[in-house]
């Protein structure tokens, strides 16, 4: 009988321990609202990049605007495959790592992408560290770029699934060129000094349509100063918009049309 208490008492430490990486009311949360909370009250470190948008992160002589003018899709091989190599920093647990690693093979599933660790040689990799934050880079940058997954608040499928992305060279829904057909922007109810993560530029559409259910599509409450909605779909406010916890059939669609999966 001891040794089962025991066992028991184990069990349960090692469930407490995951729940603390995985989060069980946060596993709950949008990608938007999960990544505004662990950005909120960010304080970059001095070799840590400019973010807009939220978690895009942005060198001093670009912006977020579509990086296929300067060639940021990663190189595609004879094979047919894109293959990504990446490096996780080895501050992150076991189960942290786990975590990531999940969402890298996710895409192997879906597309012609392959995240694979990083070798002597490579000349360009994602540094996957645990920075002030959660942000990546729009797109291959050269070299080794970070993407910033901070152990406080970003280790959840959704949110690495976000990130990767916007390192495959994606934006946020939200700014798309067409979105005033698909979603009401209240100006008044956003944070002033966070107006500019609405604007609009001339994203990677794919031809496919806007997606209220987009693992980039923000939450409607994002960067309000009020706790009033910042953006609503139209013409029907109530449909469910912004609650994606994994990357939907348009996200998978959109990225096979880039890379020509």
């Amino acid at each position: 009988m001891l040794v089962f208490s025991w066992s028991l008492v184990t069990l349960l430490l090692m469930s407490s321990s995951w729940a603390e990486v995985e989060g069980d009311t946060s596993r709950e949360l949008s990608v938007g609202e999960l990544l505004e909370r662990a950005n909120r009250n960010r304080t970059p470190d001095f070799d840590e990049p400019t973010l807009i948008g939220g978690d895009i992160a942005v060198l001093p002589d670009r912006n977020a605007d579509p990086c296929t003018t300067r060639g940021c899709l990663w190189q595609k091989w004879s094979d047919g495959k894109v293959y990504i190599p990446y490096y996780i920093a080895n501050h992150y647990s076991s189960r942290e790592q786990a975590i990531i690693i999940r969402a890298l093979e996710s895409f192997s599933s879906v597309s012609c992408i392959r995240f694979r660790p990083y070798q002597n040689g490579d000349h360009e990799w994602l540094s996957i560290e645990s920075r002030n934050g959660c942000y990546s880079y729009v797109g291959r940058q050269g070299g080794g770029q970070t993407v910033s997954l901070s152990r406080q608040g970003c280790l959840y499928h959704s949110t690495v699934q976000h990130e990767l992305l916007h390192a495959l060279g994606f934006n946020h829904e939200q700014t798309r060129s067409d979105r005033d057909n698909h979603i009401r922007v209240y100006w008044e109810n956003i944070i002033d000094d966070m107006i500019y993560n609405f604007d609009k530029i001339n994203t990677l559409n794919q031809g496919t349509p806007y997606d209220y259910n987009s693992v980039m599509q923000y939450e409607k409450y994002a960067f309000s100063k009020n706790n009033r909605p910042t953006m609503l779909p139209i013409p029907n406010s109530n449909v469910s918009f912004g609650q994606a916890t994994q990357m939907s059939k348009n996200d998978i669609d959109r990225l096979n049309r880039l890379y020509q999966c």
